[in-house]
């Protein structure tokens, strides 16, 4: 495994700022002392902590070598005018440099789409259909992997419907068993409640009766 990248801003932690600064100090004196030995270079290293201590490397007398850097800037600025020179290239090669993958970038974009493929010589052209087939395979391998994803989903829910359905028809089949014993227990009782009702009431609807009338009574005359 590579080392991962970092990125480059401002260690917001105390601790790990000041573990960082004195790692990459040490690495940086190191890389001057090599370079001065191997390239046979003057170099000055100068650095001030944020607590504001001094570190410095050189392979000759500090002082001289910043003499003679004042020197070389201000000789009539053609230190200065010559750094910005460099630099003004270092940017142009920079932005050719990026413009031309722009280029190259749109146009295998339109190769992609079908486009402006005269310019291609038989061997691109194969190139290009050999990544289409690799790109169409992964497309298609990616939508098959979406669709038994939901198919798989959909198997899912039919299965717990179908478990609910089945406790759903189980409680209504208990629900009926209860009200069938309860009609098996309450039937001979509201039976003779009907009938002993019929009973008590049966002096009241015979017709033209009251319920307590007295029979009537015959009154014989003797001539």
């Amino acid at each position: 495994m590579g080392r991962g990248k970092i990125e480059i801003k401002r260690i917001e932690n105390t601790t790990n700022r000041q573990v960082t600064f004195c790692k990459r100090r040490n690495g940086l004196l190191k890389k001057a002392y090599e370079l001065s030995v191997l390239c046979d270079a003057e170099v000055a290293l100068i650095v001030f902590s944020t607590r504001g201590r001094l570190y410095e490397y050189s392979n000759n007398n500090i002082k001289a070598t910043i003499e003679r850097y004042k020197k070389a800037c201000s000789d009539d600025g053609t230190g200065t005018s010559s750094m910005e020179e460099i630099n003004a290239q270092y940017y142009q090669q920079e932005s050719a440099k990026l413009r031309q993958q722009i280029q190259m970038l749109q146009n295998s974009n339109r190769h992609l789409m079908g486009d402006a493929l005269t310019s291609l010589s038989i061997k691109d052209l194969k190139q290009l259909e050999t990544r289409l087939e690799r790109g169409v395979s992964r497309i298609r391998s990616k939508k098959n992997e979406m669709l038994l994803a939901d198919i798989d989903c959909l198997q899912k829910r039919e299965i717990q419907l179908e478990s609910e359905n089945l406790c759903l028809r189980a409680k209504i089949a208990e629900i009926e068993r209860l009200q069938q014993t309860n009609l098996n227990i309450c039937g001979p009782e509201l039976n003779a409640i009907h009938a002993l009702s019929r009973n008590f009431f049966s002096p009241i609807m015979v017709e033209g009766e009251t319920p307590y009338s007295q029979p009537e009574q015959k009154i014989l005359r003797l001539g």
